[in-house]
């Protein structure tokens, strides 16, 4: 399995978090993970990561219970219950967090603060890189030709 850590996906990724306060509105943070092409948004009051918000979020606790996106706060639907790791953690530690609290994003902290976020699909395509990476090395290996 991969042992790669999650700072070097962080490098490549970049630093930018999309985030959103607790105070506002699902609406505002449905579009805003339409706009910006995330399935999460890190939940941020006063500087300090306080829960996730998610697409599965909005459509299991405002659809389903037939609450209003445009006036119900983030607060009442978020994910308070945060599972974050560190840059060091490697692939292999994500996804089995992954696969266990059945969870699609997990943000990464330094010293408490956020510094990233990384998705099961940054993980996947991570590995799939990597493996293309292996079997071009082995082909040109075999054949001591370019692959």
């Amino acid at each position: 399995m991969d042992t790669t850590k999650i700072s070097e996906i962080l490098a490549l990724k970049g630093g930018t978090v999309w985030h959103i306060s607790p105070g506002a509105t699902v609406f505002d943070a449905v579009q805003m993970m339409a706009e910006k092409n995330v399935g999460a948004l890190a939940v941020v009051e006063n500087g300090r990561l306080v829960g996730m918000v998610s697409e599965r979020d909005y459509t299991r606790k405002v659809i389903l219970h037939g609450k209003a996106s445009k006036t119900t706060p983030v607060r009442e639907i978020l994910s308070g219950q945060v599972i974050a790791v560190t840059p060091d953690h490697t692939i292999e530690a994500c996804l089995r967090l992954m696969t266990e609290h059945r969870i699609r994003h997990l943000p990464v902290l330094v010293n408490q603060q956020l510094a990233g976020i990384i998705s099961i699909g940054d993980l996947v395509n991570w590995i799939i890189s990597a493996q293309r990476t292996q079997i071009e090395q082995l082909q040109t290996y075999i054949t001591g030709l370019p692959a």
